[in-house]
C-alpha cells in the first residue's frame, strides 16, 4: 500500500481520470455473488464501461479469473458448496496480481457468515473490502450489529474502524453508509455522495462493491479504485433521485445516471474529504 497523500480535491481528479481509462479498456470483472443482486451488478458493470461475467462453476473459475482485471468474491447467498469456489479463484487472482475485492455480506450475523468471511480474509488477501458498519465492526471487533444482511447501528468510530481493519487485513477497507469511510491504514478519506433512497433498494451495497471493482480493474491504486467507485456510485444516485418519484422510477434513473456518467461531472461532483 502507498503512503502518498493527495488532496481531496486531486483524489477526485484521479477517480475521473480513472473513469475515462474505465470506459475506453472495458475490462472484464469477474464475479462469484449472490444470487439476489447478480443481475443488478452485471449491469452496473457493464453501465460504468466494464464487462461483467458472473461464473461460479468450479471446474471454470480459475481459468475465467485469469482472464479478467478483477474478481469480486461475494457470500451472499451462501453455500457451502461456494465456498471452496471462491478460494480457487481468490488464490488464482492474487497468484496473477488481479485485485480482489471482498463484499462481506451479514457477516456477523450467523457464526457460518462470520467464520467464511475471516476465512477469505485470511487465506485470499483481497486487496479491498466493502462493507456496511455492522459487517465490518463485526469482523475487526469494532462492535456493530447485523440483522439479516442489514447494518443496524454505526461504529463508534467508523474512521478508526477501517483504519484498524486496513491495518490488520492489508487491505484498502471501505464502510459504507450515511458518509463513507475508505482507509488503506495510512491514508484515509470520506466520501459524501449517496442518497438516502439507496437504502430503498436490495442490492445497493453490492453494486457499490461491484462499481469498486470495475475502477480496481484499470487503477492500480485501491485506494483510488475504492473512492472512485463510491463517489461514481453515489453521484449519480443524486442526480437520480432528482428526477424521480419513488424507489421504482428511482432505480432506473440510476442506472441511466451511470450510463451517462462522464469524467468531466465526476470530477466536478465528488465529494470526498480528506485526508483525514
Amino acid at each position: 500500500m502507498s503512503s502518498a497523500r493527495g488532496t481531496a480535491e486531486s483524489m477526485g481528479r484521479r477517480a475521473a481520470t480513472a473513469l475515462e481509462r474505465l470506459r475506453a479498456e472495458r475490462p472484464l470483472v469477474h464475479h462469484i455473488t449472490n444470487l439476489v443482486v447478480m443481475n443488478d451488478t452485471a449491469n452496473v458493470t457493464l453501465l460504468l464501461g466494464a464487462s461483467p461475467v458472473m461464473a461460479h462453476a468450479a471446474e471454470e473459475v480459475e481459468e475465467m479469473v485469469s482472464l479478467a482485471g478483477a474478481l469480486v468474491l461475494n457470500p451472499g447467498t451462501l453455500e457451502r458448496a461456494w465456498i471452496e469456489v471462491m478460494l480457487r479463484a481468490g488464490r488464482r487472482a492474487r497468484e496473477r496480481s488481479i485485485p480482489v475485492v471482498l463484499d462481506p455480506v451479514g457477516a456477523g450475523a450467523t457464526t457460518f457468515r462470520t467464520e467464511t468471511n475471516r476465512m477469505l480474509l485470511e487465506r485470499v488477501r483481497p486487496t479491498i473490502v466493502r462493507g456496511n458498519a455492522g459487517e465490518i465492526g463485526a469482523l475487526c471487533g469494532a462492535g456493530g450489529a447485523v440483522r439479516g444482511v442489514d447494518s443496524v447501528g454505526d461504529l463508534p468510530d467508523a474512521v478508526a474502524a477501517a483504519r484498524g481493519a486496513a491495518r490488520a487485513w492489508a487491505a484498502v477497507v471501505a464502510i459504507t453508509g450515511r458518509s463513507d469511510q475508505v482507509s488503506d491504514g495510512t491514508r484515509s478519506y470520506a466520501v459524501d455522495n449517496g442518497h438516502a433512497w439507496l437504502t430503498t433498494l436490495t442490492g445497493t451495497g453490492c453494486m457499490a462493491t461491484t462499481a469498486i471493482a470495475a475502477f480496481a480493474a484499470v487503477e492500480p491504486d485501491g485506494m483510488i479504485a475504492a473512492l472512485a467507485g463510491l463517489a461514481a456510485f453515489g453521484l449519480a444516485a443524486e442526480r437520480a433521485a432528482g428526477r424521480c418519484s419513488g424507489p421504482g422510477s428511482f432505480k432506473v434513473a440510476l442506472f441511466d445516471e451511470l450510463h451517462g456518467l462522464t469524467p468531466e461531472i465526476l470530477a466536478a461532483g465528488a465529494r470526498i474529504r480528506g485526508p483525514l
